[in-house]
């Protein structure tokens, strides 16, 4: 039995988008940069999947820009904020995704910022008094907050954090990653600058995505080449990724309402089996209906037996993770848990949902947990 719960570092391809890429794989392969009927073809393509994306964010086209994932988003954002914009000073949280954190460090590293790192409580929240009191010092400052933690699921109001941001006449960038194709956006209505997208998180392929680029941003390119992107980002285009990444957008959006009922159903159901089968257990983050809800952060008792609790799960075929994705096969411990002061004794493991998970896969999954922990090590 395979059981897939590590959905917040990827997600398996819906059939529905792998049917809208083939024809872009074996057919209409033309570069979108040519001016032949080849060429043509794939460019309307393109153009139609940024309309498609568009529409949901209620942006217009012209603010939407294709990239290599949201990586590559939030570097964009971050570097042209304080080299277009002229930003000197950022305000972050320690508990970011590393693509933030890292690229704000290594430009306070280089004397091109000061950077405030705001603190956190015991489920990851930021303070938003201290984040006034820092706005109102340093006015004119980017704010760089996700919507959703990876590692927690604690979610942020992105209107609000916005708002208060745009009273201090800041800049405001917020990593959408793990939220974009889970909750809906209007982007008329929430006044941020700059939001990102990676495909694979919703049901869409891997190496794509898109930064919405707030219109009279007033940036120059992140990547020089040829005048793709309308001249923001050189390099041909990820053709058939982008055309996926809209049909995963659409899908998502066209079912947005029954997948979010499905997963949290899955998310509370594992919330009360692990509380009725393992004595100890705890939870990391925010765990409320408001939370991000895809994501669980279970800690569970110190025990031997916990010790290789990963690989116990994966010889089971059990597949979660033991914090963000990105830090997987590292000797260093998750910095968001780092950040809120986590058990160091305690063993800590992501479960993250789809649509495609069921109550069976939790049954499964809390009956192997109850084995392990009530199994002695041994000597």
């Amino acid at each position: 039995m395979a059981i897939y719960l590590d959905n917040a570092a990827t997600t398996q391809l819906d059939n529905e988008v792998i049917d809208a890429m083939l024809p872009l794989m074996r057919e209409h392969f033309g570069n979108p940069s040519s001016i032949h009927s080849f060429g043509r073809i794939t460019r309307s393509e393109i153009e139609k999947a940024r309309k498609t994306v568009a529409n949901i964010l209620h942006v217009s086209p012209s603010e939407i820009f294709f990239t290599s994932g949201g990586t590559e988003a939030n570097n964009m954002a971050i570097f042209r904020s304080v080299e277009d914009l002229k930003i000197t000073h950022a305000i972050t949280a320690p508990t970011e995704h590393h693509a933030v954190l890292h690229t704000l460090e290594h430009l306070a590293h280089d004397g091109k910022i000061e950077l405030s790192i705001l603190s956190v409580n015991k489920e990851g929240a930021i303070d938003l008094q201290e984040l006034e009191h820092l706005l109102q010092t340093k006015p004119r400052s980017l704010v760089s907050l996700m919507h959703a933690n990876n590692e927690l699921g604690t979610r942020l109001n992105l209107k609000e954090i916005a708002t208060l941001v745009k009273k201090y006449d800041g800049i405001m960038h917020s990593d959408t990653v793990q939220t974009m194709g889970h909750y809906a956006f209007d982007l008329q209505d929430i006044p941020v600058d700059f939001i990102n997208c990676a495909a694979h998180k919703f049901h869409g392929p891997k190496g794509v995505g898109f930064i919405f680029i707030r219109s009279g941003s007033n940036i120059h390119p992140f990547i020089y080449g040829g005048a793709q992107e309308r001249n923001m980002r050189g390099g041909t285009e990820n053709l058939y990724g982008i055309v996926g990444l809209a049909k995963a957008m659409e899908i998502a959006y066209r079912d947005l309402e029954a997948h979010q009922t499905h997963i949290q159903g899955l998310k509370n159901y594992m919330i009360e089996s692990l509380r009725a089968n393992i004595p100890g257990i705890s939870f990391n983050g925010d765990i409320s209906n408001d939370s991000l809800y895809t994501v669980l952060n279970v800690s569970f008792p110190p025990n031997e037996s916990g010790d290789m609790l990963l690989f116990n799960l994966d010889i089971n075929g059990i597949a979660a993770s033991g914090g963000s994705a990105c830090s997987s096969g590292s000797n260093i411990g998750s910095h968001v848990l780092g950040a809120i002061n986590c058990d160091p004794t305690r063993h800590n493991v992501r479960f993250s949902f789809s649509k495609y998970n069921t109550k069976e896969d939790i049954d499964f999954t809390v009956g192997k947990l109850k084995e392990i922990f009530q199994t002695p090590a041994l000597a």
